[in-house]
């Protein structure tokens, strides 16, 4: 059994291969594709409840391994999509009828806007953002190596603390490093979605039309639902692993996690909130805009906002009693 758990990502990885080869039947293609969103989500909430990107240094490698995920559960539905008559499982129809409502243009502006969203803005930042840390890091290196030497020589740290910084920074650079080219992984991804996206709608009509005999009518309902539902189900998983990437070389050192201090640090700045949920309230006479969910939206931010002002203005109190208590005759009796 431990051998099992210590080879569990070389099983991943072979049986990931194998889904390129082996054609899945509705039922294990729905488990993968569900395996895939939750698998997604788990890497979004790790991103965001980590305190700094090392404590999460698997996630190049796993960034690779989830993008070869999804290329095999593609291949997958595809061949299930052009094979069985736009069929794909469960997932993927539903997914298609939820979005399309019978509407194909409808379905297919909501997937490039995904894709669109996915590619031009959040990959294309963290890529950058990317660049960027990698470099700065590896330029940092000799001043930090030259600080933790000098610490070292004048006795502030000992030795294991000297190597375990010396190995933090090397560990640091690596990370980046290797970010750099994830983030190429996932820009690739996206360019991919859309092409097989592409494939499974054009190979579908010619297998419907020529093969099957259908009308073109008739091949647009079917291939349409099973397209989209593919596309949406493939994109949704990618997304999720953009916005991660995102986090994660945005994510500077801090005290707590993304949660923690995003609710920290807008609750240090009450009467910014105030100032909102004023401006919201001028709003409802602007004619035509929604005047009660603008009243209650603007009435949740201004009591919200005065209940944080009066709850830092008592905490700030506190210490002022201080020492006009040390300044009282009893207490200077009880301190002589």
């Amino acid at each position: 059994m431990k051998n099992i758990l210590n080879n569990a990502v070389s099983l991943i990885v072979v049986m990931i291969v194998l889904l390129l080869i082996i054609p899945l039947s509705p039922f294990f293609l729905d488990v993968m594709i569900i395996l895939n969103i939750a698998v997604s989500l788990i890497i979004l909430l790790i991103s965001m409840n980590i305190k700094e990107a090392l404590e999460f240094s698997i996630f190049p490698s796993l960034l690779l391994i989830t993008t070869l995920y999804r290329i095999g559960i593609n291949i997958s539905s595809t061949r299930s999509i052009l094979s069985n008559s736009g069929t794909a499982g469960q997932v993927i129809k539903s997914m298609g009828d939820f979005v399309l409502q019978g509407n194909v243009v409808v379905g297919v502006v909501i997937f490039l806007i995904i894709v669109l969203v996915q590619f031009l803005v959040i990959t294309k930042g963290a890529e950058r953002v990317a660049e960027v840390a990698a470099r700065f890091t590896l330029d940092a290196m000799p001043g930090k190596q030259m600080a933790i030497d000098a610490d070292l020589g004048s006795g502030l740290i000992a030795e294991d603390e000297a190597k375990e910084r010396r190995y933090k920074i090397q560990k640091e650079a690596d990370f980046y490093g290797s970010m750099d080219g994830a983030t190429k992984i996932v820009k690739g991804d996206a360019t991919m979605s859309l092409i097989i996206t592409a494939v499974n709608f054009l190979g579908g009509c010619i297998i419907g039309m020529v093969q099957g005999g259908m009308g073109f009518a008739e091949v647009l309902q079917v291939y349409s639902i099973a397209t989209i539902g593919d596309g949406l189900v493939s994109q949704i998983p990618a997304l999720l692993i953009s916005t991660a990437t995102g986090m994660i070389v945005t994510r500077a050192v801090a005290e707590d996690s993304l949660n923690i201090d995003v609710t920290r640090q807008f609750s240090a700045q009450p009467r910014s909130i105030m100032i909102a949920g004023g401006v919201l309230a001028i709003l409802i006479a602007v004619p035509g805009m929604p005047k009660l969910q603008l009243s209650v939206i603007a009435l949740i931010m201004m009591l919200g906002g005065f209940y944080l002002l009066r709850r830092m203005q008592s905490f700030a109190a506190v210490p002022e009693q201080g020492p006009m208590a040390m300044g009282s005759p009893g207490l200077r009796k009880l301190i002589r």
